[in-house]
């Protein structure tokens, strides 16, 4: 009579961990499997005569040691065991073949399929109590050493994450030093980030990256603090020799924040190396053009022209917001990205109270 079987078995001995499935399609086979395991001590024991059912069984079941009949009706045990293989993926689960052949390629086919031992027939209770302990001391060792790896990864990626959160902050407070500079308030930098976050919103940005954009703006010129003071500070027109001097701290920024392993010490790399590149290619550091420039450069190069234009500066006064869009509308598609230039003139700036701080 077919059966399938899930039961916590009454022990005679002390109680031994592990969950065991025995398959096999002779009802007394595992009866005397169940009483030497029982004597043993192993109170978790399911069971089954119906091989189609052992898949269904090991789902739900889940156990840490298989015993698997070798030959039976319907599918035999080089098709179930093939299954659990494929089933269990990467787990170490041993499956122990229960046969009666000693035909030697029959137990190659079962080794090379993924068994891990053999049991004979008749059984030998010690002999059977003995393979099955080996297996489940190595199983038990797996799961200890993969819940301590996992336990490992978890402490190293928290502490990965400390160790870029206070790079961060030192970058982030690099840069204020950087613009207290030549900007008495040091605002310009926040002002950046909060433009680009709202320009990043309505391009239709999803909210981690505007997230990401916001947070990452304040350092796209971290790299002028290689810059000369006699260069940033400049009340005039810089030489062509200082301006390509001035440039360079796009490239001295990117360098700074190069080899973050953090989305956003890479979104800061970008922004701080490509926010001078123009739409057309005629920018600088790269001279890489229109979709080949990161979107959150693109985006943080019409905010900082934006607030720049309508800020006093060392070499130049504040301009009026209409002949800033003027040319901010003038210089899209050729300076701009068209899309975020578009976005930026459809803010009502005059409303908004980011550009007063």
């Amino acid at each position: 009579m077919e059966r399938t079987k899930v039961q916590r078995t009454k022990v005679s001995g002390v109680a031994q961990p592990g969950r065991i499935l025995i398959v096999d399609d002779h009802e007394e086979n595992i009866r005397l499997l169940e009483r030497i395991l029982a004597k043993a001590g192993y109170e978790h024991v399911a069971s089954t005569t119906v091989s189609a059912d052992a898949m269904t069984i090991h789902s739900q079941f889940k156990p840490d040691l298989v015993l698997l009949d070798l030959h039976m009706t319907g599918k035999d045990g080089f098709d179930v065991l093939e299954e659990m293989v494929a089933h269990k993926g990467g787990q170490h689960v041993p499956v122990i073949m229960i046969t009666a052949d000693d035909n030697a390629d029959v137990k190659r086919r079962a080794l090379a399929l993924g068994a891990k031992d053999f049991i004979g027939k008749p059984f030998d209770a010690g002999e059977v109590l003995l393979r099955i302990r080996n297996l489940l001391e190595t199983r038990f060792l797996y799961l200890t050493l993969r819940g301590r790896n996992t336990e490992l990864e978890q402490k190293v990626t928290e502490r990965t994450q400390e160790l870029e959160q206070s790079q961060l902050e030192v970058l982030e407070r690099l840069a204020a030093a950087v613009e207290f500079r030549d900007d008495d308030t040091g605002n310009h930098t926040k002002r950046v980030a909060q433009i680009s976050a709202m320009l990043g919103e309505a391009i239709g940005v999803e909210s981690t990256t505007v997230e990401l954009i916001r947070r990452a703006a304040p350092l796209h010129d971290i790299g002028k603090v290689g810059i000369p003071d006699n260069i940033l500070l400049k009340a005039g027109p810089l030489t062509s020799e200082e301006f390509e001097i001035m440039k360079t701290h796009t490239v001295i920024g990117s360098r700074m924040l190069s080899k973050g392993r953090s989305e956003l010490v890479r979104f800061s790399q970008r922004i701080a190396r490509s926010h001078h590149e123009w739409w057309d290619g005629s920018g600088y550091p790269d001279r890489v053009s229109g979709q080949a420039i990161p979107l959150e450069a693109r985006i943080v190069a019409a905010a900082d022209f934006l607030d720049a234009l309508t800020h006093d500066r060392p070499y130049r006064p504040a301009w009026g917001m209409d002949d800033t869009l003027a040319e901010i509308k003038r210089r899209a598609g050729s300076h701009f990205d068209p899309t975020v230039a578009s976005a930026l003139l459809g803010i009502n700036w005059r409303a908004s109270s980011v550009l007063v701080a």
